[in-house]
């Protein structure tokens, strides 16, 4: 359920209108198609109902204020993730206050915890408020891009607390793959400290990131009914964010979040005017960069238009803190080595008649 590529739903509804979709654009489709943990089908190849299109807009102001609603009016067990943050969602039990019910000693209204925060973000046009309940930030390292690979595990409810989806074992997803909010949260929040393994041939994970996201339907499935999950349906996600892995999708050199070429967290592309500036497919074949490997289409692999080098350093700051040119960019991962060290990536973006604009994304 949770892999429900809207995404990709989305540019396949759009793709069917467009008799000249190239090759390119085939192959990323099935590129999705491989990453992909589920379909835009329903489990039973039922043909969902049709649901009239909804005002974005006008639905986050009824989104809102269902979720306003329910944090208002449901409280958790604060005082064990007080005593003990490396409790897992296992633990975590949020319960609704009956009228004339009393708050239970050791728990906290979602509305009022100090660990609650609003984050306000725009996509397809509109401007979102969700909400992030951050029981632990995580003691690792890292911190996804929302183009990375993440270790989690977690469960989705509705707002009548229906649980639709779950995963108790830790489970890799793309974050490209997956709703838009999980893409929006995640990268609040850094992975496990450490981990161990177990006897039992399971891995116990150490000061991991925990949270809830409370996402309006257009964070979330919006106007697709889902099993279990009505259309225009606020949503909720408990997740433990354990580890991370830097996306490459085309493996051209460059991690998939330094493709989003307009830095809006997200990978469009303009199907009406392929030479739109704004859209993140440089030479307009309908493929986006961050899965297509020459970028500007000049005949040229981009791993052949720039310069990868590592660098390795006592600390992971010393890393942090190596002088780059101003074409350089160290990537977002660094890498502990056995011996404690740390390594770090850099690219260098060749730009050989000094144009300004990188090889890889230059034509001519």
């Amino acid at each position: 359920m949770l892999i429900d590529y809207i995404l990709y739903c989305m540019k396949l509804e759009k793709n069917n209108r467009k008799k000249q979709m190239n090759l390119g654009k085939i192959g990323l489709l099935i590129l999705f198609l491989t990453l992909g943990l589920s379909s835009c089908k329903k489990d039973d190849d039922e043909v969902a109902p049709l649901i009239p299109p909804r005002d974005r807009g006008e639905q986050q102001i009824l989104d809102k204020d269902s979720l306003i609603g329910y944090l208002e009016t449901h409280y958790y067990n604060s005082a064990d993730f007080e005593a003990d943050p490396d409790l897992g969602i296992t633990n975590l039990v949020i319960t609704k206050l009956g009228q004339g019910e009393t708050l239970p000693d050791g728990h906290t209204i979602l509305k009022e915890s100090l660990k609650l925060s609003t984050k306000t973000i725009t996509y397809e046009g509109t401007e979102y408020e969700f909400y992030i309940l951050k029981l632990n930030q995580g003691g690792g390292e890292d911190k996804p891009t929302f183009a990375d690979n993440v270790v989690v595990t977690y469960e989705g409810s509705t707002l009548d607390n229906k649980i639709f989806d779950s995963a108790v074992t830790p489970i890799t997803f793309d974050l490209i793959s997956l709703i838009p909010g999980w893409r929006k949260v995640l990268p609040d929040f850094n992975t496990a400290e450490s981990f161990v393994d177990t006897e039992d041939g399971t891995v116990n994970y150490i000061n991991k990131g925990i949270g809830v996201m409370f996402l309006p339907s257009g964070l979330g499935y919006f106007s697709n009914t889902q099993r279990d999950i009505p259309a225009y349906s606020p949503i909720i996600f408990k997740f433990e964010l354990l580890r991370m892995f830097e996306n490459d999708i085309d493996g051209d050199g460059i991690p998939s979040y330094l493709e989003d070429l307009n830095d809006d967290g997200e990978f469009t592309v303009n199907f009406e005017n392929p030479n739109d500036p704004s859209d993140d497919d440089t030479d307009g074949d309908f493929n986006l960069d961050y899965a297509d490997t020459d970028d500007d289409g000049d005949g040229v692999l981009t791993k052949d238009e720039i310069v990868i080098e590592t660098v390795n350093k006592p600390t992971r700051q010393e890393v942090l803190d190596t002088a780059l040119l101003t074409n350089q960019v160290l990537l977002n991962k660094i890498t502990k080595e056995q011996n404690g060290s740390y390594t770090g990536t850099i690219i260098t973006f060749k730009d050989t008649d000094s144009d300004g604009i990188p090889d890889y994304l230059d034509a001519k």
